[in-house]
């Protein structure tokens, strides 16, 4: 749930306010059409529902169905109420990206007739909403758009960038609270991981949660983990729990799942194997290293802190670069004693020789993954052993 970037526009007529245009886009789909909606409500003249608003689908099956919507809207902008306010709303249009749609004469000149209603000015008690999930922003008539509307862009956390979790679990605890909302240390950011840059399921999974509990207000990580159901991120996160579990049949099974939703097998081995890994060897180094306080949250946050520059400057850092990214390495802190340290320097030179074969040979995608979570996670008895042992 990232904050929109707004740019507010300037007057361009006598008649009224570019202030009454307005633009709501970007790639999460969920946000945008709220935030749409909320536009809708607030320019709605009470009483006047029925009468004073056009929403325009803009969902076009075609480019002649697309220069059939920009014609329709045109004609709404232009007909004055009949009295009250009027809100011309063209709702999740599809065709202004660089399809084969999009691209077409129909689509293009249909749009730039509506920019050019749009700069000739509306009437004051008129007001236009677009939303769209998708705008091609090389085109000249997105420029003119940029300059007469007031933008709202809602693009979806970018989930393969350290420290996306941040924005959006930052949204979270703002959603939980206007419930009255508790969650205990570590379900909330859970939740966050589980449904990944779906904002929409984010706010569905709260409110469901918020129903289950009833007249209880404390969410665990027992009722996150039995409520939510699981994104494409979270099968993700799931995978990097079971191997940091070295649960290797719950490994292969969400690997499975992942292969069979059609995702890239590349994408699954730099997202969810290769993060992990690397995150246990950067706990394991630093413990065996140093003397880091384990013991909770803030305490490993402020050890790591006090560490010199040089132990921790190859630590991934939060996307504003204004400090460590630590809460997935804390994650990773009791998982890492599931480990040697040799075996974790061998689990990521394993990693590489995968990559390179998923890359460069036509050997089986789903085989070459299994055979190195295998090779990952699988030991014999008398490792198993030696691991309790150093746990004790």
């Amino acid at each position: 749930m990232a904050s929109p970037r707004k740019s507010s526009a300037s007057s361009s007529s006598s008649q009224g306010s570019a202030s009454n245009v307005h633009a709501v886009i970007g790639s999460d789909e969920g946000k945008v059409k709220e935030e749409a909606m909320k536009l809708l409500q607030k320019f709605t003249t009470p009483g006047n529902e029925d009468f004073g608003n056009d929403i325009i689908d803009g969902s076009a099956e075609n480019a002649e169905h697309a220069g059939q919507i920009c014609s329709n809207v045109c004609q709404a902008l232009q007909t004055l109420p009949f009295f009250g306010g009027k809100v011309v709303w063209l709702k999740a249009a599809n065709f202004l990206t660089d399809s084969q749609t999009g691209k077409a004469e129909a689509a293009v000149q249909g749009f730039e007739n509506i920019i050019d209603v749009l700069e000739q000015g509306l009437p004051r008690e008129v007001h236009f909403i677009l939303s769209a999930t998708g705008i091609d922003k090389r085109r000249n008539t997105y420029k003119r758009l940029a300059k007469i509307a007031n933008m709202q862009v809602w693009d979806k956390p970018d989930t393969s960038k350290t420290g996306w979790e941040g924005p959006v679990l930052a949204a979270a605890q703002e959603r939980a609270r206007t419930l009255n909302l508790t969650f205990e240390t570590g379900a909330l950011e859970l939740l966050v991981q589980l449904c990944g840059d779906d904002t929409r399921q984010l706010d569905n999974e709260i409110e469901k949660i918020d129903l289950y509990l009833g007249e209880r207000r404390r969410a665990g990580l027992v009722t996150v983990r039995n409520m939510v159901s699981m994104s494409r991120a979270g099968v993700v996160f799931e995978i990097g729990n079971a191997i940091g579990a070295r649960d290797l049949p719950r490994a292969l099974d969400l690997l499975g799942t992942l292969l069979f939703q059609g995702q890239n097998a590349v994408g699954v081995l730099l997202a969810a194997i290769v993060p992990k890994v690397r995150n246990l060897l950067l706990v394991k180094e630093l413990t065996s290293r140093h003397q880091v306080n384990t013991y909770g949250y803030p305490a490993f946050c402020t050890s790591l802190e006090a560490l010199p520059s040089h132990a921790t400057a190859h630590l991934p850092r939060k996307k504003d670069g204004s400090g460590l990214n630590v809460y997935p390495l804390f994650l990773a802190v009791s998982e890492a004693r599931n480990f040697t340290l040799e075996e974790l320097h061998a689990a990521l030179r394993a990693c590489l020789e995968a990559n390179l074969k998923l890359v460069t040979t036509q050997l089986d995608e789903r085989v070459v993954l299994e055979r190195l979570l295998i090779g990952l996670l699988n030991r014999d008895e008398r490792q198993a052993r030696r691991a309790q042992s150093a746990r004790r």
